[in-house]
C-alpha cells in the first residue's frame, strides 16, 4: 500500500514536468541521457569485458592443451627412442644370437629402471615372452596391433591402450593393485553403478629385435601404466604452464582420464590431496568422450569452476578411451573481474553526479533567451510582427535568438525560393524517370542475352555428350573393322593365285577398311580428353605412392592433413609412371578439398584376385550425395564451381581405361569417399575393349 502511494506521486511529478514549462522539459532532457547513458555505458563495458576476457581465457587454455598433446606425444617418443635404442643395439642383438640368458637379462633391467617402464618382455613374434626382468616367468603379451606391426613388418611403434584388470594381473599383482581406484561421488558427474575402476591406460611402446639381415626376429613389449602416474601429469603440466602453475591460486592443471575418471591428475581434492576416482560432469562426458569433440569452455571441474580443455585419447584401434585436460581455476579471474566492474561502476557513478550538477547550473542562462523566442512564437501566430531585440546573452542560445530576428526578416524570401526549387525538383524526377526507363530497357537486353548465353551452353553440353557418343560408336566399329580386315588377309593368303581376277576388287576392300580406321582413329581422338604420354615400364607402386605424395605436400600441409598408409610389399605393375603419378594426384587432391582442417587420407594397396594391383585413396571429407555419384566422371562435370574444370576424374578414369583398368568410387554423405584404382599387372588389349572390367560401383 505504501509503495503504491509512492508510485502515484512520482509519476505524476515525471508527467507534470514532460507536460509542464519549458524550464522543467530542459531539464529532463539535459539530465535525461546522463540517466540512461550511464547505466547503458556501464552494462555495454561489463558485456563486451566480460566476453572478451573469457575469449582470451579459452585461446590460452586451447593453447595449452594443444601443448600438452603434444607433450603427451613427445613422452610416448621418448619411451620409443629408448626403446629402439636398445633393440638396435649391438650387444642386445650378440647376446640374442648367443642365447645369453644373463645379457639380455641385465640389458632389459637397465632399460626397465632408467627408462621408467612398469613391464618390459622380449617375446617372440608372436608375442610370446621370452625374458620377462621382473620374474623370469613365462607367459604371452596382451594381443595388439603394435606387436603385429613389430613382428610382420619390423616396424617400431607406441601407442595408448586400455588393460583390464587379468591383463594387469598377468603383468604383475602390483600393477593391478596400483590401478585399482575407488570412485567418488562428484558433482554434475554422469550417474554410474560402478564403485571402483580396476582397469589401466597404458603406454605400450614395442619395437623390433632384428637379425643381421635387418629381419625382425624378437620382439621388445614394455609399458607404461598412467594410473597415478602423477610423474607424467605434473611434466606436462610443467610444459604447458611454466613450473608452479599459472600462478599462487589459478591452479594450472593437467589430467589423464579414463573414460570419465581421472586416473591421474594435479587437481585437488581437498589441500595435499589429488582427485583421483572423482569423474567429470555430464556435458563433458558427452561431448568429448561420446562425440569425439574438442571441448574448450567453462566447466565443473571436482568442486569449482575452471576454465577447461578437453579432447578425446584415442587407443592404437583408433577408439576413444579417454581425454587429456588442461584447465586452471576461474576464481581469481571472476574476483579480478568483479573488482574491475565496481570500479568502473564507482568512477561512471562519479562522472554522471558531477554532469548532472553542472548540466542544472548551466541551464539556467539558456531559460531566458528561450522564453523570449516563445513570446515572439505566439505574436507571430497572432499576426504581429515583434523581435526578440537585443540580448545580453553572448553564448550559442543569444546568438540564435538574434538569428531567430534576422530568419523572420528573411522567411518571406526563402519561401519563394522553396517553390521555385519545387518546379526544379518536378523537372528533375522527370528526367531521372526517362533515364531509370532507358536503364531498364538495357537491363532486359542483358538478360535477353542471358539466355542466349544459357542456351548456347545447353548446346555445348549436349555436344559434350555427342562426343563421348562418338568414342563409344569408334570403339565398337574398331572391332569389326579389324575382325574383316584379319579375315581378308586369310582369305587372299586361302585363295592364293586364283585371287588374281580379283585382286582389284580385293585391294579395294583393303583400301576402304583402312580407310575406316583413319575415320575410327579421328572419331577417338576428338573424344578422347587425353592420350597416353609415352611408353611403359615395371614400376614399384608404394614408390610411386610415395613419389606422388611430395608433389602434393603442399596442398595436404596447407589443411594439415594426416596421411596413412597401408602398403602390401612387393606390389609392381607395368604402367606409364607418370600417367599413374598424374591419376594419384589428380585423387589426392581431389581428396584434400574435400576433408576439413585436421583430416585424414589412408592410402592402401592391395592384391587383386584377377591378377593385378588395387590402389585406394580414402578420406573422411563431405562425402558425394547419390544424386552426383553416377556423374563424378562425367567430362565437364564438377562440384567446385570456382576451380574445378571437371576433367580430373574424366582425364583420370581415361588413363586407367587405357591400361585396361578401371576406378571405382564409393562414398557416403558426412563420412567420406573412397577412390579404388584397379590395374593388371600387364596391360590388358585396347582400352575399354578387353579388359572385362566394370565401369566403377557407387554406393550411397
Amino acid at each position: 500500500m505504501n509503495a503504491a502511494r509512492t508510485r502515484i506521486p512520482l509519476l505524476a511529478r515525471l508527467t507534470a514536468l514532460v507536460a509542464g514549462d519549458l524550464r522543467h522539459k530542459l531539464l529532463l532532457l539535459v539530465l535525461s541521457p546522463i540517466l540512461l547513458l550511464v547505466p547503458l555505458l556501464l552494462w555495454v563495458a561489463a558485456s563486451w569485458s566480460l566476453q572478451f576476457s573469457y575469449e582470451q581465457l579459452f585461446k590460452r587454455v586451447s593453447t595449452e592443451l594443444s601443448i600438452a598433446h603434444d607433450a603427451f606425444g613427445k613422452v610416448q617418443a621418448g619411451y620409443l627412442s629408448k626403446m629402439e635404442r636398445l633393440a638396435d643395439s649391438y650387444p642386445l642383438r650378440r647376446a640374442f644370437e648367443q642365447g645369453e640368458t644373463d645379457k639380455l637379462m641385465d640389458q632389459l633391467s637397465t632399460l626397465q629402471k632408467t627408462a621408467g617402464f612398469d613391464f618390459l618382455h622380449l617375446t617372440d613374434l608372436e608375442g610370446d615372452w621370452l625374458l620377462d626382468p621382473d620374474t623370469g616367468r613365462s607367459g604371452r603379451s596382451r594381443p595388439s596391433p603394435l606387436i603385429e606391426k613389430a613382428g610382420r613388418w619390423g616396424i617400431a611403434s607406441a601407442g595408448v591402450e586400455l588393460f583390464g584388470r587379468e591383463d594387469l594381473e598377468r603383468e604383475s599383482q602390483a600393477l593391478a593393485d596400483r590401478a585399482w581406484l575407488p570412485l567418488l561421488d562428484t558433482p554434475r558427474a554422469a550417474p554410474t553403478d560402478r564403485s571402483a575402476e580396476d582397469r589401466a591406460m597404458i603406454l605400450r611402446i614395442v619395437a623390433p629385435v632384428r637379425d643381421a639381415q635387418e629381419h625382425p626376429v624378437a620382439i621388445l613389449d614394455g609399458g607404461v601404466v598412467l594410473n597415478r602416474n602423477f610423474g607424467f601429469v605434473d611434466a606436462i603440466r610443467d610444459l604447458a604452464y611454466g613450473p608452479g602453475g599459472v600462478d599462487e591460486k589459478g591452479r594450472g592443471t593437467v589430467t589423464v582420464l579414463l573414460d570419465d575418471v581421472r586416473i591421474s591428475t594435479n587437481v585437488p581434492l581437498k589441500e595435499g590431496e589429488r582427485a583421483l576416482g572423482t569423474r567429470v560432469s555430464k556435458s563433458v562426458r558427452d561431448n568429448v568422450l561420446l562425440a569425439g569433440e574438442r571441448w574448450v569452455d567453462r566447466a565443473f571441474v571436482v568442486n569449482d569452476w575452471y576454465i577447461s580443455a578437453y579432447e578425446p585419447i584415442l587407443d592404437v584401434d583408433g577408439k576413444r578411451i579417454g581425454m587429456l585436460y588442461t584447465g586452471f581455476l576461474e576464481a581469481p579471474y571472476r574476483d579480478a573481474y568483479r573488482r574491475a566492474f565496481l570500479v568502473l561502476a564507482a568512477l561512471l557513478g562519479v562522472v554522471a553526479l558531477v554532469a548532472g550538477l553542472a548540466a542544472i547550473v548551466g541551464a539556467k542562462s539558456i531559460f531566458q533567451p528561450i522564453e523570449a523566442m516563445t513570446a515572439v512564437v505566439r505574436a507571430t501566430q497572432a499576426g504581429k510582427d515583434e523581435r526578440i531585440g537585443p540580448i545580453a546573452s553572448r553564448d550559442e542560445i543569444g546568438e540564435l535568438a538574434r538569428q531567430f530576428d534576422r530568419m523572420l526578416d528573411q522567411l518571406g524570401q526563402r519561401n519563394q525560393q522553396i517553390q521555385r526549387a519545387a518546379e526544379e525538383l518536378e523537372l528533375k524526377v522527370t528526367e531521372r524517370t526517362r533515364e531509370l526507363r532507358d536503364k531498364n530497357t538495357r537491363l532486359q537486353q542483358t538478360i535477353d542475352l542471358l539466355h542466349r548465353t544459357r542456351q548456347q551452353l545447353i548446346v555445348a553440353e549436349k555436344l559434350a555428350a555427342l562426343g563421348e557418343l562418338t568414342a563409344g560408336v569408334a570403339h565398337e566399329i574398331n572391332n569389326p573393322v579389324a575382325v574383316i580386315l584379319g579375315n581378308m588377309d586369310v582369305l587372299v593368303q586361302a585363295l592364293g593365285a586364283d585371287a588374281e581376277p580379283v585382286k582389284t576388287e580385293i585391294d579395294l576392300i583393303i583400301e576402304q577398311i583402312y580407310r575406316i580406321r583413319a575415320i575410327v582413329g579421328k572419331l577417338l581422338q576428338y573424344s578422347r580428353p587425353t592420350e597416353l604420354a609415352g611408353g611403359t615400364e615395371d614400376v614399384d607402386v608404394a614408390r610411386v605412392i610415395d613419389d606422388t605424395l611430395v608433389l602434393v605436400k603442399h596442398e595436404l600441409d596447407r589443411k594439415a592433413v594426416t596421411v596413412r598408409k597401408t602398403y602390401q610389399p612387393g606390389l609392381r605393375v607395368t604402367i606409364g609412371r607418370p600417367e599413374l603419378q598424374q591419376v594419384l594426384i589428380n585423387l589426392l587432391i581431389n581428396a584434400a578439398h574435400a576433408v576439413d582442417v585436421g583430416g585424414r587420407i589412408e592410402l592402401q594397396t592391395r592384391s587383386w584376385d584377377e591378377g593385378g594391383v588395387v590402389i585406394a585413396v580414402r578420406d573422411d571429407g563431405v562425402g558425394i550425395p547419390n544424386d552426383r555419384l553416377g556423374k563424378i566422371f562425367d567430362p565437364f562435370y564438377t562440384t567446385k564451381k570456382d576451380s574445378g574444370t571437371g576433367l580430373g576424374l574424366s582425364v583420370s578414369y581415361g588413363i586407367i581405361n587405357s591400361y585396361g583398368g578401371t576406378i571405382g568410387v564409393e562414398s557416403e554423405v558426412g563420412q567420406g569417399t573412397t577412390f579404388e584404382i584397379y590395374l593388371y599387372r600387364e596391360p590388358k588389349g585396347q582400352p575399354g575393349v578387353e579388359s572385362g572390367v566394370v565401369a566403377a560401383s557407387y554406393v550411397a
